[in-house]
């Protein structure tokens, strides 16, 4: 299994990002480096939810802020480590949609059930396959760091 390292204070604050959008999804990237165990996050990039017909069970982020975000992570040496975004009074679990629009390979999706408004559960799924063909999410732990 998996592991992505984080830092406290970034996990805090997407589990915030969360609660501040509740009753829409939330959503921004994870920039890092790649480990041996996975991903060990150095920052976390607050995105906008660019959807309209359905944020409240759906997130997009718009090419033009994720080519910024991409190249401002290659600017600090760090690449995309993965994704996050919150599921308003649903499970932490990925859904079918969220799977059909899972394009990066190799990289995290992080997902936090916000119930209420408040941050509840928050779990991470790594995108593993070679190709769109037999890509799959797996279970990661989380690790969290000082």
């Amino acid at each position: 299994m998996s592991r992505l390292q984080i830092p406290k204070a970034m996990y805090t604050s997407i589990r915030v990002h969360g609660e501040e959008t509740y009753p829409h999804e939330c959503c921004g990237v994870l920039l890092g480096h790649a480990t041996p165990e996975g991903w060990s996050v150095a920052t976390a990039v607050r995105a906008g939810n660019t959807r309209t017909d359905s944020a409240h069970n759906r997130y997009q982020i718009a090419p033009i802020e994720l080519v910024k975000i991409q190249r401002e992570a290659h600017r600090q040496g760090l690449d995309i480590a993965g994704f996050y975004h919150s599921h308003p009074d649903h499970p932490a679990q990925w859904s079918s949609t969220d799977f059909a629009e899972a394009h990066w390979i190799g990289c995290s999706y992080v997902i936090t059930e916000v119930a209420q408004g408040k941050a509840r559960v928050t779990n991470s799924f790594h995108l593993a396959g070679k190709t769109e063909e037999d890509k799959r999410f797996e279970p990661e732990t989380i690790a969290i760091s000082e």
